[in-house]
């Protein structure tokens, strides 16, 4: 059995308690208020979260570009990002639709040295910046056995100029390879009228060296294209030796000497039968200067993982870098070559981890402002309480000074009616000390009335 006044004890504790909670809300409120309206603000200004969708332009169906799109796009799509892949004839294209504005294009991949050059060693300022470095894209050119028998009166070519009289496909306007080719063909001396240059895309190119319809065409792209491994393994067609290679280097910049190894293709038919000798220039990833910087690190985390691996032209961790002359290197994406992915991210989701890396130095001045008024806080509290008791000290006052002036049964009637209300005050335990003081006064002045 309950001891007896638990019933009538317990309103009144929690009643102390709701009062304290209320008068804590009323101190702490605009405090809150002011806090949150701060966040706001910043949050606005800094928009540390970036959009939900991004567009990359790609290259041609099949190509080693729509490829790497598709895994993008896989990897970003688990952090809530779509990737809108936008299909082109290639890094040509993808430059001018990065440099139109209201293209709709934030991001694409560009082979190296389909930027005009500049003089001297210039960045040019073109709004654009480079994510990196992601694979190398050799020049893959390959010929019919019997185009070259005609031409060069041998089973293999083994120069450029050798293609004289014959007919050789480009590639289709606004890909990197036509103004790669002329590069080369001019490197070599070679007349344009020398032999037939067609810019077809590249299936149908195919379709026609396989037909007997053109001599050779040229295809600048990773190896993981379609098209590529295919006439890799192609009886009849042949893949030209660049014994020039390193040459072909030291003229071009843009352009790298790389190897194709022996059996790389496919071991067991021992293909190619030698090591091949290629050139090959960079494609980097290129976005507009203001895309977000969330979107970067993503993608350079992406990026990572589609390329960084062991492959026919690189070893583990070759790619992707930092090392692209052409644009300057997106901060984020320099940040990420430093110190690898941010510490935060290692361990928290992505959103949360995004948001506290970027509001930080907001919340340490949100912080900072708020410090000093945070003082006030307690002072404010304690004056709202001690109010509650202290504001009856006034009528409490009157009532003594009227002493001697008015009668005393009414100023004791008076006295009593201000114990009774008194009595439905209530606060803190911590200050109950003042209300029974409060209550102590009461009594004294009712003995002085009584006197």
């Amino acid at each position: 059995m309950a001891p007896a006044g638990s019933i009538t004890r317990m309103p009144k504790a929690l009643q102390s308690t709701l009062i304290s909670l209320r008068e804590m809300l009323f101190t702490a409120g605009p405090f809150v208020l002011l806090a949150a309206l701060l966040l706001a603000l910043a949050y606005q200004l800094l928009q540390p979260n970036p959009p939900r969708k991004v567009v990359l332009a790609t290259g041609v169906a099949q190509g080693a570009y729509a490829e790497f799109g598709k895994r993008y796009a896989e990897l970003l799509q688990r952090h809530g990002i779509t990737v809108e892949l936008r299909a082109t004839q290639g890094a040509a294209e993808n430059l001018a639709l990065l440099q139109q504005p209201g293209s709709g294009v934030d991001l694409g991949f560009v082979q190296g040295g389909t930027q005009p050059p500049v003089a001297g060693d210039q960045v040019p300022d073109s709004g654009l910046v480079s994510l990196g470095s992601m694979f190398h894209e050799p020049v893959w050119l390959f010929y019919r056995e019997d185009a070259a028998r005609r031409l060069a009166k041998a089973p293999t070519l083994t120069r450029l100029d050798q293609l004289a009289g014959g007919t050789l496909n480009v590639g289709a306007p606004g890909s990197g390879v036509p103004p790669l080719m002329q590069a080369l063909l001019a490197a070599n001396r070679i007349e344009p009228g020398t032999l037939t240059l067609q810019q077809l895309p590249t299936t149908p190119a195919v379709v026609d060296l396989l037909a007997g319809r053109i001599d050779a065409l040229v295809l600048a792209s990773a190896p993981e294209s379609l098209m590529v491994q295919m006439l890799l393994q192609t009886p009849g067609v042949h893949l030209f030796d660049f014994a020039q290679a390193e040459a072909y280097s030291r003229r071009l910049p843009y352009l790298h000497p790389v190897r194709l190894p022996r059996g790389v293709v496919d071991l067991a038919r021992d293909l190619p039968p030698t090591d091949m000798r290629l050139v090959a220039p960079t494609a980097a990833l290129v976005a507009r200067e203001g895309l977000h910087p969330a979107l970067v690190q993503l993608f350079v985390q992406a990026a990572q993982q589609v390329h960084g691996g062991a492959g026919w032209f690189q070893r583990k961790g070759d790619f992707p870098n930092a090392a692209s002359g052409e644009w300057p290197i997106a901060d984020e994406a320099q940040r990420f070559y430093r110190n690898g992915v941010p510490w935060l991210q290692r361990y928290l989701p992505f959103w949360l981890a995004n948001l506290a890396d970027r509001m930080w130095l907001a919340l340490l001045g949100i912080v900072a402002v708020l410090i000093p008024l945070a003082r006030v806080l307690p002072p404010l509290y304690e004056f709202r309480i001690r109010r509650r008791v202290f504001r009856w000290y006034a009528q409490l006052r009157a009532v003594d000074d009227a002493r001697g002036q008015r009668p005393a049964p009414e100023l004791l009637a008076e006295l009593d009616d201000i114990e009774t209300r008194v009595g439905r005050v209530t606060v803190p335990l911590s200050y109950a000390d003042e209300l029974y003081s409060l209550r102590g006064h009461i009594e004294m002045v009712r003995q002085r009335l009584r006197a």
